[in-house]
This record gives C-alpha cells, structure tokens and sequence, in this order.
C-alpha cells in the first residue's frame, strides 16, 4: 500500500494530463525527464531544495545542542523540581502546532527576523523539543551508573561524562531524534509559508511546489514530478539509515 502512492507519483511524472486521467496507473510512453526539468525550473525547486537542506540541517544541529544536555541533567536529576520540569517538556505534546501561529508571527515581526530562514531555523526546534527531550531522557536513565561512578573516580567532569560516556551509549535515541525531527522539518509547511513567504530566494521545497499548481491550468505531470523531487531526499536518507531507523524507533518505543 505504500508503494502505490509512490509509484502513481513516478508514471504520472512522465505523463500529460489526458494520459493520466485515461490510465491512471498504466505505464507512459516515454521516460522522457522533461517534466521533472519544467517543475524544476518553473518552481526554482533547486533553490527551494537548497534551502531546505540549511533549514533541515542547521534545525537538527541545534535541536540536538538543547535537548542533549538538557536530557542529561533531567536523567541525572532526582526530586520534585526535575520532575515538574519533565512533566513541562511532556506537556508539549498537548499543545497544537497551529496554536502557536500568531504568537509565532507576531514575535518574528518584533525580533526583525520576518520573512527570514533565521527564525525559521531557530522556531523549528521548539516544535520538536519536548519529544527530543523525553525521549533522550528516557535513554540516559538506562546508562549504568557505575560506569559514570567509574569515570568520575578518574577524574572526569560532567562535560566528560556527558560526551564520552554517555552520548556513544544512547546513540540509538539521537539516532531516533534526528529521524522524527528530519521528517518533521523537512515536510514542514504552514510556518515556512507564513513566516518565508513566497521569496523564490528564500523559500523551502514545501512552499515551492504549490506553486506548480494553477487555477487555470494545472498540468498535473509537472506537479508530480515536484512532488517526487521532495520526496528524493526522504527516501535517500530512509536508504541510509533503514537498519538503524528500525532499530532506534523500536528502541525507542521500549524506553518510552
């Protein structure tokens, strides 16, 4: 079933709009790359997917910078103050993404930084913050603490500790971060349109190909062959990271 999605996407991309219609799941005639060249060139997908890409990869960079150590302390930490705070970061989960748009808008205009990739680069983590915590939270509990007792008996800092100790052993849960927060910035779309606009300099994949789409006259080849050049980078990086995806989602299940 979640190929069949896919593979109308990829035949439709070789397609007019009478073919499509007439047999939707039969094979094109030709294989001919012109659509995917209009989409790209109409659209300025390169630039789209370009910036993407920095979005993407600065938001996971910084996402990773809180929660690490902000997961360390809340695993190390006993009591009832860690505790409310944990219970604050769960409480992210209840808040709707939406909820948040106006206030998002209206901050961005004060901070000067509306119609800008910054803000979008620095909003982003927020939105995946209380999973990112919870979640590494939950793997730090299970590194032993005599192997941490071991190391600070040889003299090591909580820097140390962190980064040597326990950052190699709950790989797996920042594996399971960076996959979940991959998605969720990658397929971004209301804040990215809101907040960047329309700007063919500036804005992401998701807002740019839309734009393939007319009123009018919408050659349905063109926007399928958009869709699928959004969908290259997931699949890429799902081929790369199969095994470990697998195992640090179910990893990750157990813990939580």
């Amino acid at each position: 079933m979640l190929l069949l999605p896919l593979y109308y996407l990829l035949v439709s991309s070789f397609k007019d709009n009478g073919d499509i219609f007439a047999a939707p799941l039969g094979l094109p005639d030709s294989l001919s790359l012109r659509k995917f060249a209009t989409s790209v060139h109409d659209a300025r997908l390169d630039l789209a997917v370009l910036n993407s890409v920095i979005v993407t990869v600065l938001s996971l960079a910084v996402i990773l910078l809180l929660a690490v150590p902000a997961a360390y302390a809340l695993a190390r930490a006993s009591g009832k103050v860690a505790a409310a705070i944990e219970r604050a970061f769960s409480l992210g989960f209840l808040i709707p993404t939406f909820a948040a748009l106006v206030p998002t808008f209206l901050l961005a205009a004060q901070l000067g930084l509306f119609h800008t990739r910054t803000f979008i680069v620095l909003f982003l983590p927020a939105t995946s913050l209380p999973l990112a915590v919870v979640l590494l939270t939950q793997f730090m509990r299970t590194v032993p603490h005599e192997v941490e007792e071991a190391a600070r008996m040889d003299g090591a800092g909580n820097w140390t500790v962190l980064v040597r100790i326990y950052l190699p052993m709950v790989v797996p849960g920042i594996v399971t971060v960076l996959i979940l927060s991959f998605l969720a910035f990658w397929n971004e779309y209301l804040y990215s349109l809101v907040i960047i606009g329309p700007d063919e300099a500036q804005r992401t994949i998701q807002v740019a190909v839309p734009t393939l789409r007319s009123s009018l006259s919408t050659d349905f080849g063109v926007l399928s062959a958009g869709t699928v050049v959004t969908l290259i980078p997931v699949y890429a990086v799902y081929a790369v990271l199969q095994r470990r995806m697998e195992g640090a989602l179910m990893g990750g299940a157990v813990k939580v």
